[in-house]
């Protein structure tokens, strides 16, 4: 991962709302939810949420599929296990066994289109 995608993800986070609904996506695993039921969870206007979802699909947090008339988002759980791959990689002045185990096992199926993350 590359400082610039680093510095998107983390300023796509920085809002309350993009934060919420990450979190909020992570908790649903692989089976996402569509924009009503996320919006509905989170007691937000259609129009406001409609803003957060594409900024956070722009820094690739998010995928999106299309289902009839709904659009369905999951977290990017790949994307955000190379973050902390990449926030974790000089741990230890590069002898990372001695800093314990700080990467997480995959938890969670793969994203839709997606690789395999993890789930706190």
């Amino acid at each position: 991962m590359e400082k610039n995608s680093a510095i998107a993800v983390f300023e796509s986070l920085s809002s309350p709302i993009r934060l919420d609904v990450f979190r909020l996506l992570v908790r649903q695993g692989p089976d996402g939810l569509v924009a009503g039921d996320i919006a509905a969870s989170l007691d937000l206007p259609p129009s406001n949420l409609s803003f957060h979802l594409k900024a956070l699909s722009q820094a690739g947090l998010l995928t999106v599929v299309q289902e009839g008339r709904f659009q369905r988002y999951r977290a990017n759980m790949g994307l955000m296990q190379t973050v902390i791959d990449y926030l974790t990689a000089e741990c230890c002045a590069g002898h990372p066994e001695q800093c314990g185990d700080l990467r997480l096992a995959p938890l969670c199926g793969p994203a839709e289109g997606g690789s395999p993350g993890v789930e706190k």
